[in-house]
């Protein structure tokens, strides 16, 4: 007989590393993302999603990406940042005549060195293969943060 604790960690499991959860196409990208932050919540931590423009036209491969980098971003969050609030706004913005999609996660959790991470050999390596599917996609990753600072990433995908 599995204890609770065990079955927890399996439940967060399952919605941390689900790369196509079964409700993706009826909920959309906002939704599904809202539904990786239920590990955060339960564990007590105030998350705001904030989705200026609801309802707006994403491709299915900017959306794919979208999701898979919120799943990375919120699973550190939850494994390494141990932050009480955490912010997710997706939104669009447009840079002269350009429109582009950005998700935005923010937390006030312990932080870490970036240059540290984005080099060590055991460390980082979802943060690194993350930048690399951005830029793969024409987007653009900006990762601020410092140890006991909290984090801000940044990824912006163009929509043109």
């Amino acid at each position: 007989m599995k204890s609770l604790l065990s079955d927890d960690v399996v439940a967060v499991r399952g919605v941390l590393t689900d790369t196509h959860p079964v409700d993706f196409h009826a909920l959309g990208v906002t939704g599904a993302i809202d539904r990786l932050t239920l590990p955060l919540r339960e564990r007590g931590a105030a998350v705001h999603l904030e989705t200026p423009h609801h309802g707006m036209e994403v491709d299915r491969q900017s959306a794919t990406l979208l999701y898979r980098a919120a799943q990375e971003l919120l699973s550190n969050v939850y494994k390494f940042a141990h932050a009480s609030t955490v912010t997710i706004r997706l939104g669009c913005v447009t840079q002269g005549l350009s429109h582009s999609i950005q998700l935005k996660v923010t937390d006030d959790g312990g932080g870490f060195d970036v240059p540290a991470a984005m080099v060590g050999r055991h460390t980082g390596m979802g943060l690194r293969l993350m930048r690399a599917a951005v830029g793969l996609a024409g987007g653009d990753m900006i990762i601020e943060s410092s140890p006991a600072a909290g984090t801000c990433v940044t990824i912006t995908l163009p929509l043109d």
